[in-house]
């Protein structure tokens, strides 16, 4: 799926004779990005200035709000006037490039030539089309179980990797109101509790959607989810929960396990003010972080390999685009630049390009070393141990999401976003029905959805 490389050649033989009086600057290139706060920006100029120092390629950095992103980059295919490359999240990734916004075979020539061994198999895999990838993925971040592995060791108890290890630990560890086993999400109306949701569900191997839309939640595997989820409910305080209470109860040393995103890692070791741990009096020690532990891949009954929630971000190529100088930029972005590119907000960027081949990891060595945290910095490699800096990594191997691999992301995010499933599971725990009562609820209401 190799372009032709006869204009990049070009453009490169043309840099090497320049060298000895600086580069040319001979092309202007458009990006967009949704990391549009103040510090995040400043950070990719200084990338864009780097490499247009290298290259001789001018970059001009323009913020875009995510929420706008989609109406923006439509309005801009219609007037043919599309930015270069495109900062975007995954949900973009294969409706654009089967709309024709973004060129495939660039972003395929990207992965090729960086070395497709490098990269994380689950981030490739949910950007895979045709007979390539409609995407370049950038970076990502995984939905964690965090868990206090102090009291995990102590008791003899096996990580929280599975359904069952984790019901094992909430007999073991739950002792209301000084120790909740977990603090489950139960808010219906908050997001949270969708994303956690989906997490569980992925475990088990249930899906609503297939390649064809909506696909009947299996009976059987549906109700071990319902059984699961409601366990961990019922080891929770009473109450309307999401990431607000999850947080404060473990911060406080009250909770054995949360699910949460990576951005609560610097929060654990005291590095950011607005959110403190309270387990001792000092609320900026490492303490906590020093007792926790984290699981990304997570597997239930009927799916024993597990999975992980992952969000990927991804850089687009555009079929506006100047292809040969936009090409250059993103392989700078994830090579010599890359740990510029991961410094923007290292806690939330995973690296999703591990090393320059298969078995390197020398990418992730340089994102555990930057600086983390807002109040006070420190690097991820110095709060934790290297066996959870591969655990934090690890889950981006694995990564998945409801409806990608069959093309029926904007389906599941529908189903998502309709809040059926938490309205539902809600009731369930609450004894408004029965498992089965449940899973052909959930399939009538979700079939209506198109």
């Amino acid at each position: 799926m190799m372009r032709t490389t006869t204009g990049r050649a070009s453009l490169l033989a043309a840099l090497m004779l320049t060298t000895a009086v600086g580069p040319a600057l001979s092309d202007t290139i458009r990006f967009w990005t949704t990391e549009e706060q103040p510090e995040r920006l400043a950070k990719q100029e200084e990338m864009a200035a780097a490499f247009t120092e290298e290259s001789g390629i001018e970059v001009e950095v323009i913020p875009v709000t995510e929420s706008d992103l989609g109406t923006r980059s439509t309005a801009a295919f219609a007037a043919g006037d599309l930015p270069d490359v495109i900062y975007h999240t995954l949900q973009y990734a294969l409706p654009w490039a089967e709309a024709g916004i973004l060129d495939f075979d660039a972003a395929t020539e990207v992965i090729e030539e960086l070395g497709e061994g490098g990269f994380a198999p689950g981030a490739l895999a949910m950007a895979s089309f045709e007979d390539g990838w409609a995407s370049v993925p950038v970076d990502g971040w995984t939905q964690m179980i965090v868990y206090r592995k102090d009291l995990f060791d102590e008791a003899g108890l096996e990580a929280p990797t599975t359904y069952g290890n984790v019901l094992t630990a909430i007999e073991a560890l739950h002792n209301p109101p000084e120790m909740f086993g977990f603090v489950a999400a139960t808010k219906v109306d908050e997001n949270f509790m969708s994303q956690v949701l989906e997490h569980v569900f992925l475990a088990n191997g249930v899906s609503p959607v297939g390649p064809d839309g909506f696909a009947p939640l299996d009976v059987d595997k549906t109700t071990e989810v319902l059984d699961f989820y409601k366990a961990i409910a019922e080891a929770s305080p009473p109450g309307e929960l999401y990431w607000q209470q999850s947080r404060e109860l473990y911060f406080a040393g009250k909770a054995a396990m949360i699910i949460w995103s990576p951005f609560i890692l610097d929060e654990l070791a005291g590095l950011r003010d607005s959110a403190p741990p309270t387990i001792t009096d000092d609320p900026t020690s490492p303490e906590l972080a020093s007792k926790t532990g984290i699981v990304t891949n997570f597997a239930g009954p009927s799916n024993p390999d597990g999975a992980a929630w992952a969000d990927i971000r991804y850089f687009g190529i555009t079929n506006d685009a100047d292809t040969d100088a936009a090409i250059q930029f993103v392989e700078y972005s994830l090579d010599a630049g890359y740990t510029q590119t991961l410094s923007i907000a290292p806690e939330g960027k995973f690296p999703v390009r591990r090393g320059t081949e298969e078995g390197d990891t020398s990418f992730v060595d340089e994102w555990a070393k930057l600086p983390v945290g807002v109040d006070r910095k420190a690097a991820l490699s110095d709060l934790y141990a290297q066996e959870m800096v591969d655990e934090i990594v690890g889950g981006l191997d694995v990564a998945q999401r409801w409806g990608v691999k069959d093309g029926q992301l904007a389906l599941a995010s529908k189903m998502i976003n309709s809040q059926i499933i938490n309205r539902l599971v809600r009731e369930y725990i609450d004894g408004v029905r029965d498992a089965a009562a449940t899973v052909e609820a959930m399939n009538s209401e979700l079939s209506e959805l198109q």
